[in-house]
Parts: structure tokens; sequence; C-alpha cells
């Protein structure tokens, strides 16, 4: 049996050999592909890990959260995190999505000097380990760039081998009119080096400079990175701004394809040394290019973040009209077997308005700006290379940007919880910002002090103070009590597990109406995006509402931003395209 279970362990390695020498040679040529498949391959070899989890179930919900988003100005802020959880949080949540916890000089941790260390003032790697041992942990994978402090960097700038190919030269005189720039800041940053001025590529900032992965040696430090990521307990690895990976001047310089062979090659290495680990791409752009990254078949990303489904539900209750989520949610293609979407509607950065290029009109994106503006928050815009911009994201926290602040704290309340109904009723992984599930508000404070627009929705609450608020009889304590509440009823149906079905029901444009299915269980699921009342036809609903507890026969009622989570008396009905 032995010598069987060997010569099969043989023949996968062989396999996996092939596999990794044909997107090597595609990306570098096969000269170099030789020389990186011997490396990698021993690197597989001495970094082979016990399987680290399961695919994903209705139970399954993330937390997102900066390590320091709760602190008591004293404790290592991952310890403060981990006892609110473990508190006030239980197992509602089953992973926290850690945003960059390592040292960094700018953008909130996305400036990363050090991939291997913790932020002294969050910890060290055993706060992290202790967080993991009561929840699946998400690391972030910030590889497009790195600090200009990183020490890889500052190698570069001395001429060092072979940092000095760890990043991208640059001439300045050259024509970059068809990259595609997140930001209205310059492309290129000029810096000092032991050879005189040369300049980089910078998309992001000036303190963030792009990663060279035409260098062998810069793919090889980053696989190990990764690797060590999970043998820290990294359950899932977060790509971070991945679509921007592949830099060639005359193109676009997003979604390369050798973008998504170095994805490929990642997922094929981890499939292998460590079983189990999930991979996430962070591409926040149009839906179509969004869902290349899953790849043929299994060949990718396991989860991408559904970049849609923010502003489209924002829109939805703005207007009080579902029709353009509905047309969106029923043309949703269906993810690939072991793959799901990533679904959130706020995060620690803004709102994203380029998915919705070819959803809603100029006219449409402009009444979110205008709505954003007056609601407190505020708007980035992105250069569109030839002398225009247009908005690329909404700063303001997801409550604020649902009501305006005539309105009072019940409507903006009942806003926000049926936003979160709609997310944690769609097909995927639902995922939930720290501030949306403690209720905050827009952060002016921080916004004014950093003169940084997202610093609007990045609050640091103080332990003592937000345990006194969820005490209390607060807006907070609504909030957070109503969403763990939904939650924990989600996670006892399996109709809300990511490969349940989903079907869309066109019903009426107040009314945003899917229903999620299995063999065993069927929920319909009504959530009214207006504030007028709605209902149903007279024998439409035959359930009972696990949201109120009570059972329906025969017409359902539901005031404004009203929902209902309906498990069907009759699970076996035919379904649009079922013959069951």
């Amino acid at each position: 049996m032995d010598k069987i279970i060997a010569i099969q362990e043989k023949s996968m390695t062989k396999e996996l050999e092939r596999e990794l020498k044909k997107l090597y040679c595609q990306i570098y040529g096969e000269e170099k592909a030789e020389q990186l498949l011997k490396a990698v391959m021993e690197m597989i070899k001495n970094n082979q890990q016990e399987n680290t989890g399961r695919w994903l179930t209705q139970r399954d919900v993330v937390l997102i959260t900066y390590g320091d988003s709760i602190t008591d100005g004293e404790t290592p802020a991952l310890k403060v995190l981990n006892d609110f959880l473990k508190k006030y949080v239980a197992d509602a949540i089953s992973a926290v999505h850690i945003l960059p916890m390592f040292p960094y000089t700018s953008d909130d941790g996305f400036s990363v000097i050090d991939y291997r260390k913790i932020n002294s003032t969050l910890g060290d790697w055993d706060d992290v380990n202790r967080l993991g041992e009561s929840y699946d942990l998400m690391f972030d994978a910030v590889i497009n760039h790195c600090s200009k402090s990183n020490v890889w960097f500052q190698k570069c700038l001395k001429g060092e081998k072979p940092y000095k190919d760890f990043f991208i030269e640059a001439d300045p005189e050259a024509d970059y009119s068809k990259v595609t720039r997140p930001r209205a800041l310059p492309l290129l940053t000029e810096f000092d080096t032991a050879e005189g001025k040369k300049h980089y590529w910078t998309t992001f900032s000036s303190d963030q400079i792009d990663l060279n992965y035409k260098s062998i040696d810069l793919y090889k430090e980053i696989l190990s990175i990764l690797l060590y990521y999970t043998q820290n307990g990294a359950r899932m690895i977060r790509l971070d701004a991945i679509g921007f990976l592949w830099k060639q001047i005359g193109t676009t310089c997003m979604h390369l394809p050798q973008t998504h062979k170095v994805i490929q090659s990642f997922r094929k290495i981890l499939d292998e040394a460590a079983s189990g680990t999930l991979i996430i791409t962070e591409t926040n752009v149009p839906h179509k290019e969004n869902i290349s990254y899953f790849g043929e078949g299994k060949k990718e990303a396991h989860m991408v973040y559904q970049f849609s489904l923010p502003p489209l539900v924002m829109f939805s209750i703005l207007t009080g009209n579902s029709e353009k989520l509905t047309e969106w949610a029923e043309n949703l293609s269906e993810p690939p077997a072991g793959c799901t979407y990533f679904n959130f509607l706020s995060s620690h950065d803004g709102i994203g308005v380029r998915p919705l290029e070819g959803i809603l009109t100029k006219d449409e994106i402009q009444l979110m700006v205008d709505a954003t503006l007056r609601n407190g928050g505020e708007v980035s815009y992105k250069d569109n290379g030839d002398g225009t911009r247009s908005p690329y994201e909404l700063n303001i926290n997801y409550q604020d940007a649902l009501a305006s602040p005539e309105d009072s704290d019940e409507i903006r309340i009942k806003r926000f919880i049926a936003a979160e109904t709609i997310l944690l009723s769609m097909q995927g992984l639902p995922a939930i910002y720290i501030h949306s599930l403690l209720g905050s508000r827009n952060d002016y404070y921080d916004k004014a002090v950093s003169g940084i627009y997202r610093k609007i929705n990045r609050e640091q609450l103080d332990i003592t103070w937000l345990e006194g608020q969820l005490t209390k009889e607060t807006n907070r304590k609504k909030i957070f009590q109503e969403l763990v509440r939904r939650i924990n009823i989600r996670k006892k149906h399996p109709a809300f597990a990511p490969e349940a079905k989903q079907e869309v029901i066109q019903t009426s444009s107040k009314i945003f109406h899917i229903r999620r299915f299995t063999e065993e269980e069927r929920l319909t699921i009504y959530i009214n995006i207006s504030e007028e009342v709605w209902q149903s036809g007279e024998n439409e609903v035959s359930g009972k509402n696990l949201l109120t507890g009570k059972e329906i026969k025969g017409a359902l009622e539901l005031s404004g931003y009203e929902a209902a989570w309906i498990l069907e008396n009759n699970p076996y009905h035919k379904v649009k395209g079922e013959g069951i």
C-alpha cells in the first residue's frame, strides 16, 4: 500500500511540474522557466503543510477589520479585538479578514515595509495565532507594490542585485496614455539612486513602488511570503490590487495574460503545499473583468469580490427602485464549482464606481455622487489619460450613504438593515465590515485631521466606550444586535450556503425578490427597498418567516424597508429552469 501511495504522489508531483513549467514558459520563456521551476519545486517540498480547511457553508460569514479598529491604548490591539469578538460576537462570524497588519509608512497599511513582521502596536504573530484559534483568518497579500522604505527598494536604490530588478524603471518620455489609472496622481516617481536620478512605476502613490514580476527572483520572494502566511494561520489570502500586477507599455496594464498566469501558478502551488487555502482576488473593476479571475474551471481564484453589489444596493435604496439591482442579479453567471462570490457592501475603502460601467448611466451615477456629497461624504476621481477625470470611489460610511441628514434615525437604520439583509441573502460568502456591524457613522474628525477621504470610514474605537454603547439603548446596539440575530438565523439554513442555487424573481420595483434553494430546503426572500408598504398576491406565500417566526399563508405584507425570509412549506415546487 505504501508503495502505491508513493507512486501516486510521484505522479502528482510530475503533473504539477509539467503544469508549472508550461505556465512559466509562457510567462518567462524556457530558459528562465527551467531555473524558476527547480527553485519552486524545492520550496514546495520544504513547505508541505496539512490540509488547512474545508469548503464554505452557510455558517461562514467574514468580518473585515483593521487590527486596531478597537483599542484600549495600551494592550496589543489584536488581543483587544480577539477578546471583544469572543465576548460579543462569538461564533456569529466564522472568519476575520485582518487588513494589512504589517509595518507600513502610508495608506493605512497598504505601503508595507516588512511582509513578515506584525506592526508592533497590533501585537505579534502569537496574537495572530491566538485569534486564529477561534476564527479562520484572511491575510492581505499586498503584492502589487511595497513601501519606498521597504529594504528591497532601499537596496534597489543602491544598485544591489537582485533588488535592482525588483522594481520597474521607466522612461518618463514614453507614452503611458493607455495605462489604466486608479487615481489622479502621477504614474511615475523620480528617485535618487547610486546611478543617478531614475523614474519608477508607482501606480497608487509615490510611497507605493510597484513590484516587477518580470524578475524571477521577485516571484520567488513573493511566493515564499505567501507560504509563510499559510504557515502562520492564513486560511484565506486576499491578493490586493492584483489586476495591476504585470506592466507592459502600450497596453492598459490591467488583467494582462501574464497576471492571470502568475495567479494560476500561485493557486497550483498552494493547492499542493497548503491544500485548503482559499485565494481571493481584489479587482475593483467592471463585473465582466472581475469574474475573469475565476479562470476556467479551478485555475485561479476561489473567490472574487462582488464589486457591483455595494453601489447597486446603494442606488436601489436611494431611488426606492430595485429594477437595476434585479436585472444585474438575474444576469449573474453561476460561479464555477468550488468557487463563489465574495459579497460585501462596505469596507476600509469607499464604494467603487467603476463596477457600475454598463449597468448605470452617467446621470444615475451622478445621482449617487450628489447623494454622497449631500450626506457628508467625499468623491475620489481617477485620471482617464486624456486630460479628463471620472468618479472612481464614493468615500462615505455606508449607513450615511443611504440617508440624508434630514432623515430620522429610524429611517436610516431601517434602510441600512435592509441593505445588509440583501448582502446576507445573495449567493456567495458574505463579508461584513466592522463599522457596519457596530453601526458606525461618518468619522469627520479623522478625515479632516488626515486629509484622507477614506478615513471617513476607518474610525478607531475605544473598547471601554464601545462596550458602554453596546450595553445602553443606542443606535449602535440596535444595529449590532439585529445584524448578529440575522446572521445567526442564516447560519441554520443550508439554502444560504454558497453552492445553493439562486433564482432572481421580478416582482415589483419596490422589492428585491430572490429564491435560494437546495434539494432539501427552499427560501423565498423579499426585501422592500422602498419606504412604501408592499403586499404580495393573495395566494403567493406559504411558509414561515424566519425573521419574525410567524407562519404566512396567502398574502405577505411588508412595511417600508422590511424583509422576509420565507422557509417554504412545500420546498419541491417548480423553480424556473428546474424540473423538480
